[in-house]
């Protein structure tokens, strides 16, 4: 007898759920989002001699912020050049990279600043590393 009351007390307070509106929407205003400052792109990776001889691979993420709106609009469009370059700075760097050395992340993030500035072609954003990680 239980399950029978329990069925439509299930669906009616169900349906009640739906038709009811959430209790934290706004009132009619509408709340303007902050314009982003910050994409991170996907992680890069680069081949690289292990400490113990063989084949490794380091990983990089990395991120540009810029605040002025319209440099911002022309990273987020210049997204894959910038990929690009990143890739390109940091299979050059662990190409001469001495084995089982640990990755120099400040002469890594200046070279992807220079190429940063010049794929968007002026100064104002930041590259920004996150983890880096030799496997």
């Amino acid at each position: 007898m239980r399950r029978a009351l329990a069925l439509p007390l299930l669906s009616l307070l169900a349906a009640a759920s739906l038709a009811a509106p959430p209790a934290f929407a706004s009132q009619g205003k509408e709340e303007k989002k902050a314009p982003a400052t910050y994409f991170a792109l996907q992680p890069l990776t680069a081949t690289t001699i292990r400490r113990d001889g063989r084949r490794g691979v380091m990983t990089l993420e990395t991120g540009v912020q810029a605040l002025d709106p319209a440099l911002m609009e022309r990273a987020q469009q210049s997204e894959p050049r910038l990929r690009a370059a990143f890739a390109q700075v940091l299979m050059t760097y662990t190409a001469g990279m001495p084995r089982g050395a640990a990755p120099d992340l400040t002469y890594l993030g200046s070279r992807m600043q220079e190429a940063a500035d010049k794929v968007l072609g002026r100064k104002g954003s930041k590259v920004l590393l996150g983890s880096a990680m030799v496997n």
